[in-house]
């Protein structure tokens, strides 16, 4: 299937590593021309430098902490300066601290909202009104799974990750009329190093060895493994494409059949 992809132009938030990158080079091998953001600069650079030796779609590079009041700012400029423009938004950002409902606190809150909530929102508002005059635009916000299932010990994540979901639904049918689609990719137990992350923390709240956490994990997963960075990409790379121009306001799961809901 031709995705329609070749010469559009990406910025994919929190992209020097785990989803954020394999989302990335997954839009590049279809021909996007990719901008990664993240906070280390030789990292971004050697990704860069491994896509663009695939020959297809271009990658560029610019720094960029969601938690930074000058973040919007940046982006915009980063974009007229390396893109031209901009036909796909990926809104994806690093995960909270770990915890229960009864540890989150007025700090960790505002903090956590800032970089995961309110720069998300007030980003993709500032690129509508071109996709908008386009007629042409891809809004895609990985979440958790956590927004169907609540995930234990991640209370934050669980609290500010939900309120995503009716933003993404409400936004969706507000530019639906303008070519604009808004969807959401949610990963399950996807390997990354925040799954190790994570892990390590259940360990040791349990006080169990990761490797029995792990397998534990493993158990409750239908296909019976982690996910894949890579087949994770390539759902992102189908809601951003061309084909996928009627599916919007949605949530896709990528959890190999681990969440119970219908």
């Amino acid at each position: 299937m031709d995705l329609g992809l070749t010469g559009k132009r990406a910025l994919v938030l929190a992209s020097s590593r785990g989803l954020g990158l394999g989302i990335a080079k997954a839009l590049a091998a279809e021909g996007a021309n990719v901008l990664l953001v993240g906070r280390s600069g030789d990292r971004l650079a050697e990704n860069c430098k491994g896509i663009n030796d695939q020959g297809k779609g271009k990658a560029d590079w610019v720094w960029g902490d969601l938690s930074d009041d000058n973040f919007i700012e940046a982006m915009v400029d980063a974009v007229k300066e390396k893109l031209g423009g901009i036909d796909i938004l990926v809104n994806n950002t690093g995960g909270p601290t770990p915890g229960t409902a009864e540890e989150m606190t007025a700090d960790k809150l505002d903090t956590f909202f800032q970089s995961m909530v309110l720069r998300v929102i007030m980003l993709t508002n500032t690129f509508l009104p071109q996709m908008k005059q386009q007629g042409f635009g891809r809004i895609l916000t990985v979440a958790s799974s956590g927004v169907f299932e609540p995930i234990p010990n991640l209370a934050l994540s669980n609290t500010l990750r939900g309120a995503l979901v009716g933003w993404n639904k409400t936004m969706a049918a507000e530019v639906a009329g303008f070519g604009i689609t808004c969807n959401m990719l949610l990963p399950g137990r996807i390997h990354t190093d925040r799954i190790d992350e994570l892990d390590g923390a259940n360990a040791k709240r349990q006080g169990k060895s990761l490797e029995d956490v792990r397998a534990a994990s493993v158990k409750t997963i239908p296909a019976g493994r982690l996910g894949k960075v890579e087949e994770f990409a390539a759902a992102g790379a189908f809601l951003c494409s061309v084909p996928a121009s009627y599916v919007t306001g949605t949530m896709l799961r990528v959890d190999g059949g681990a969440s119970r809901s219908i």
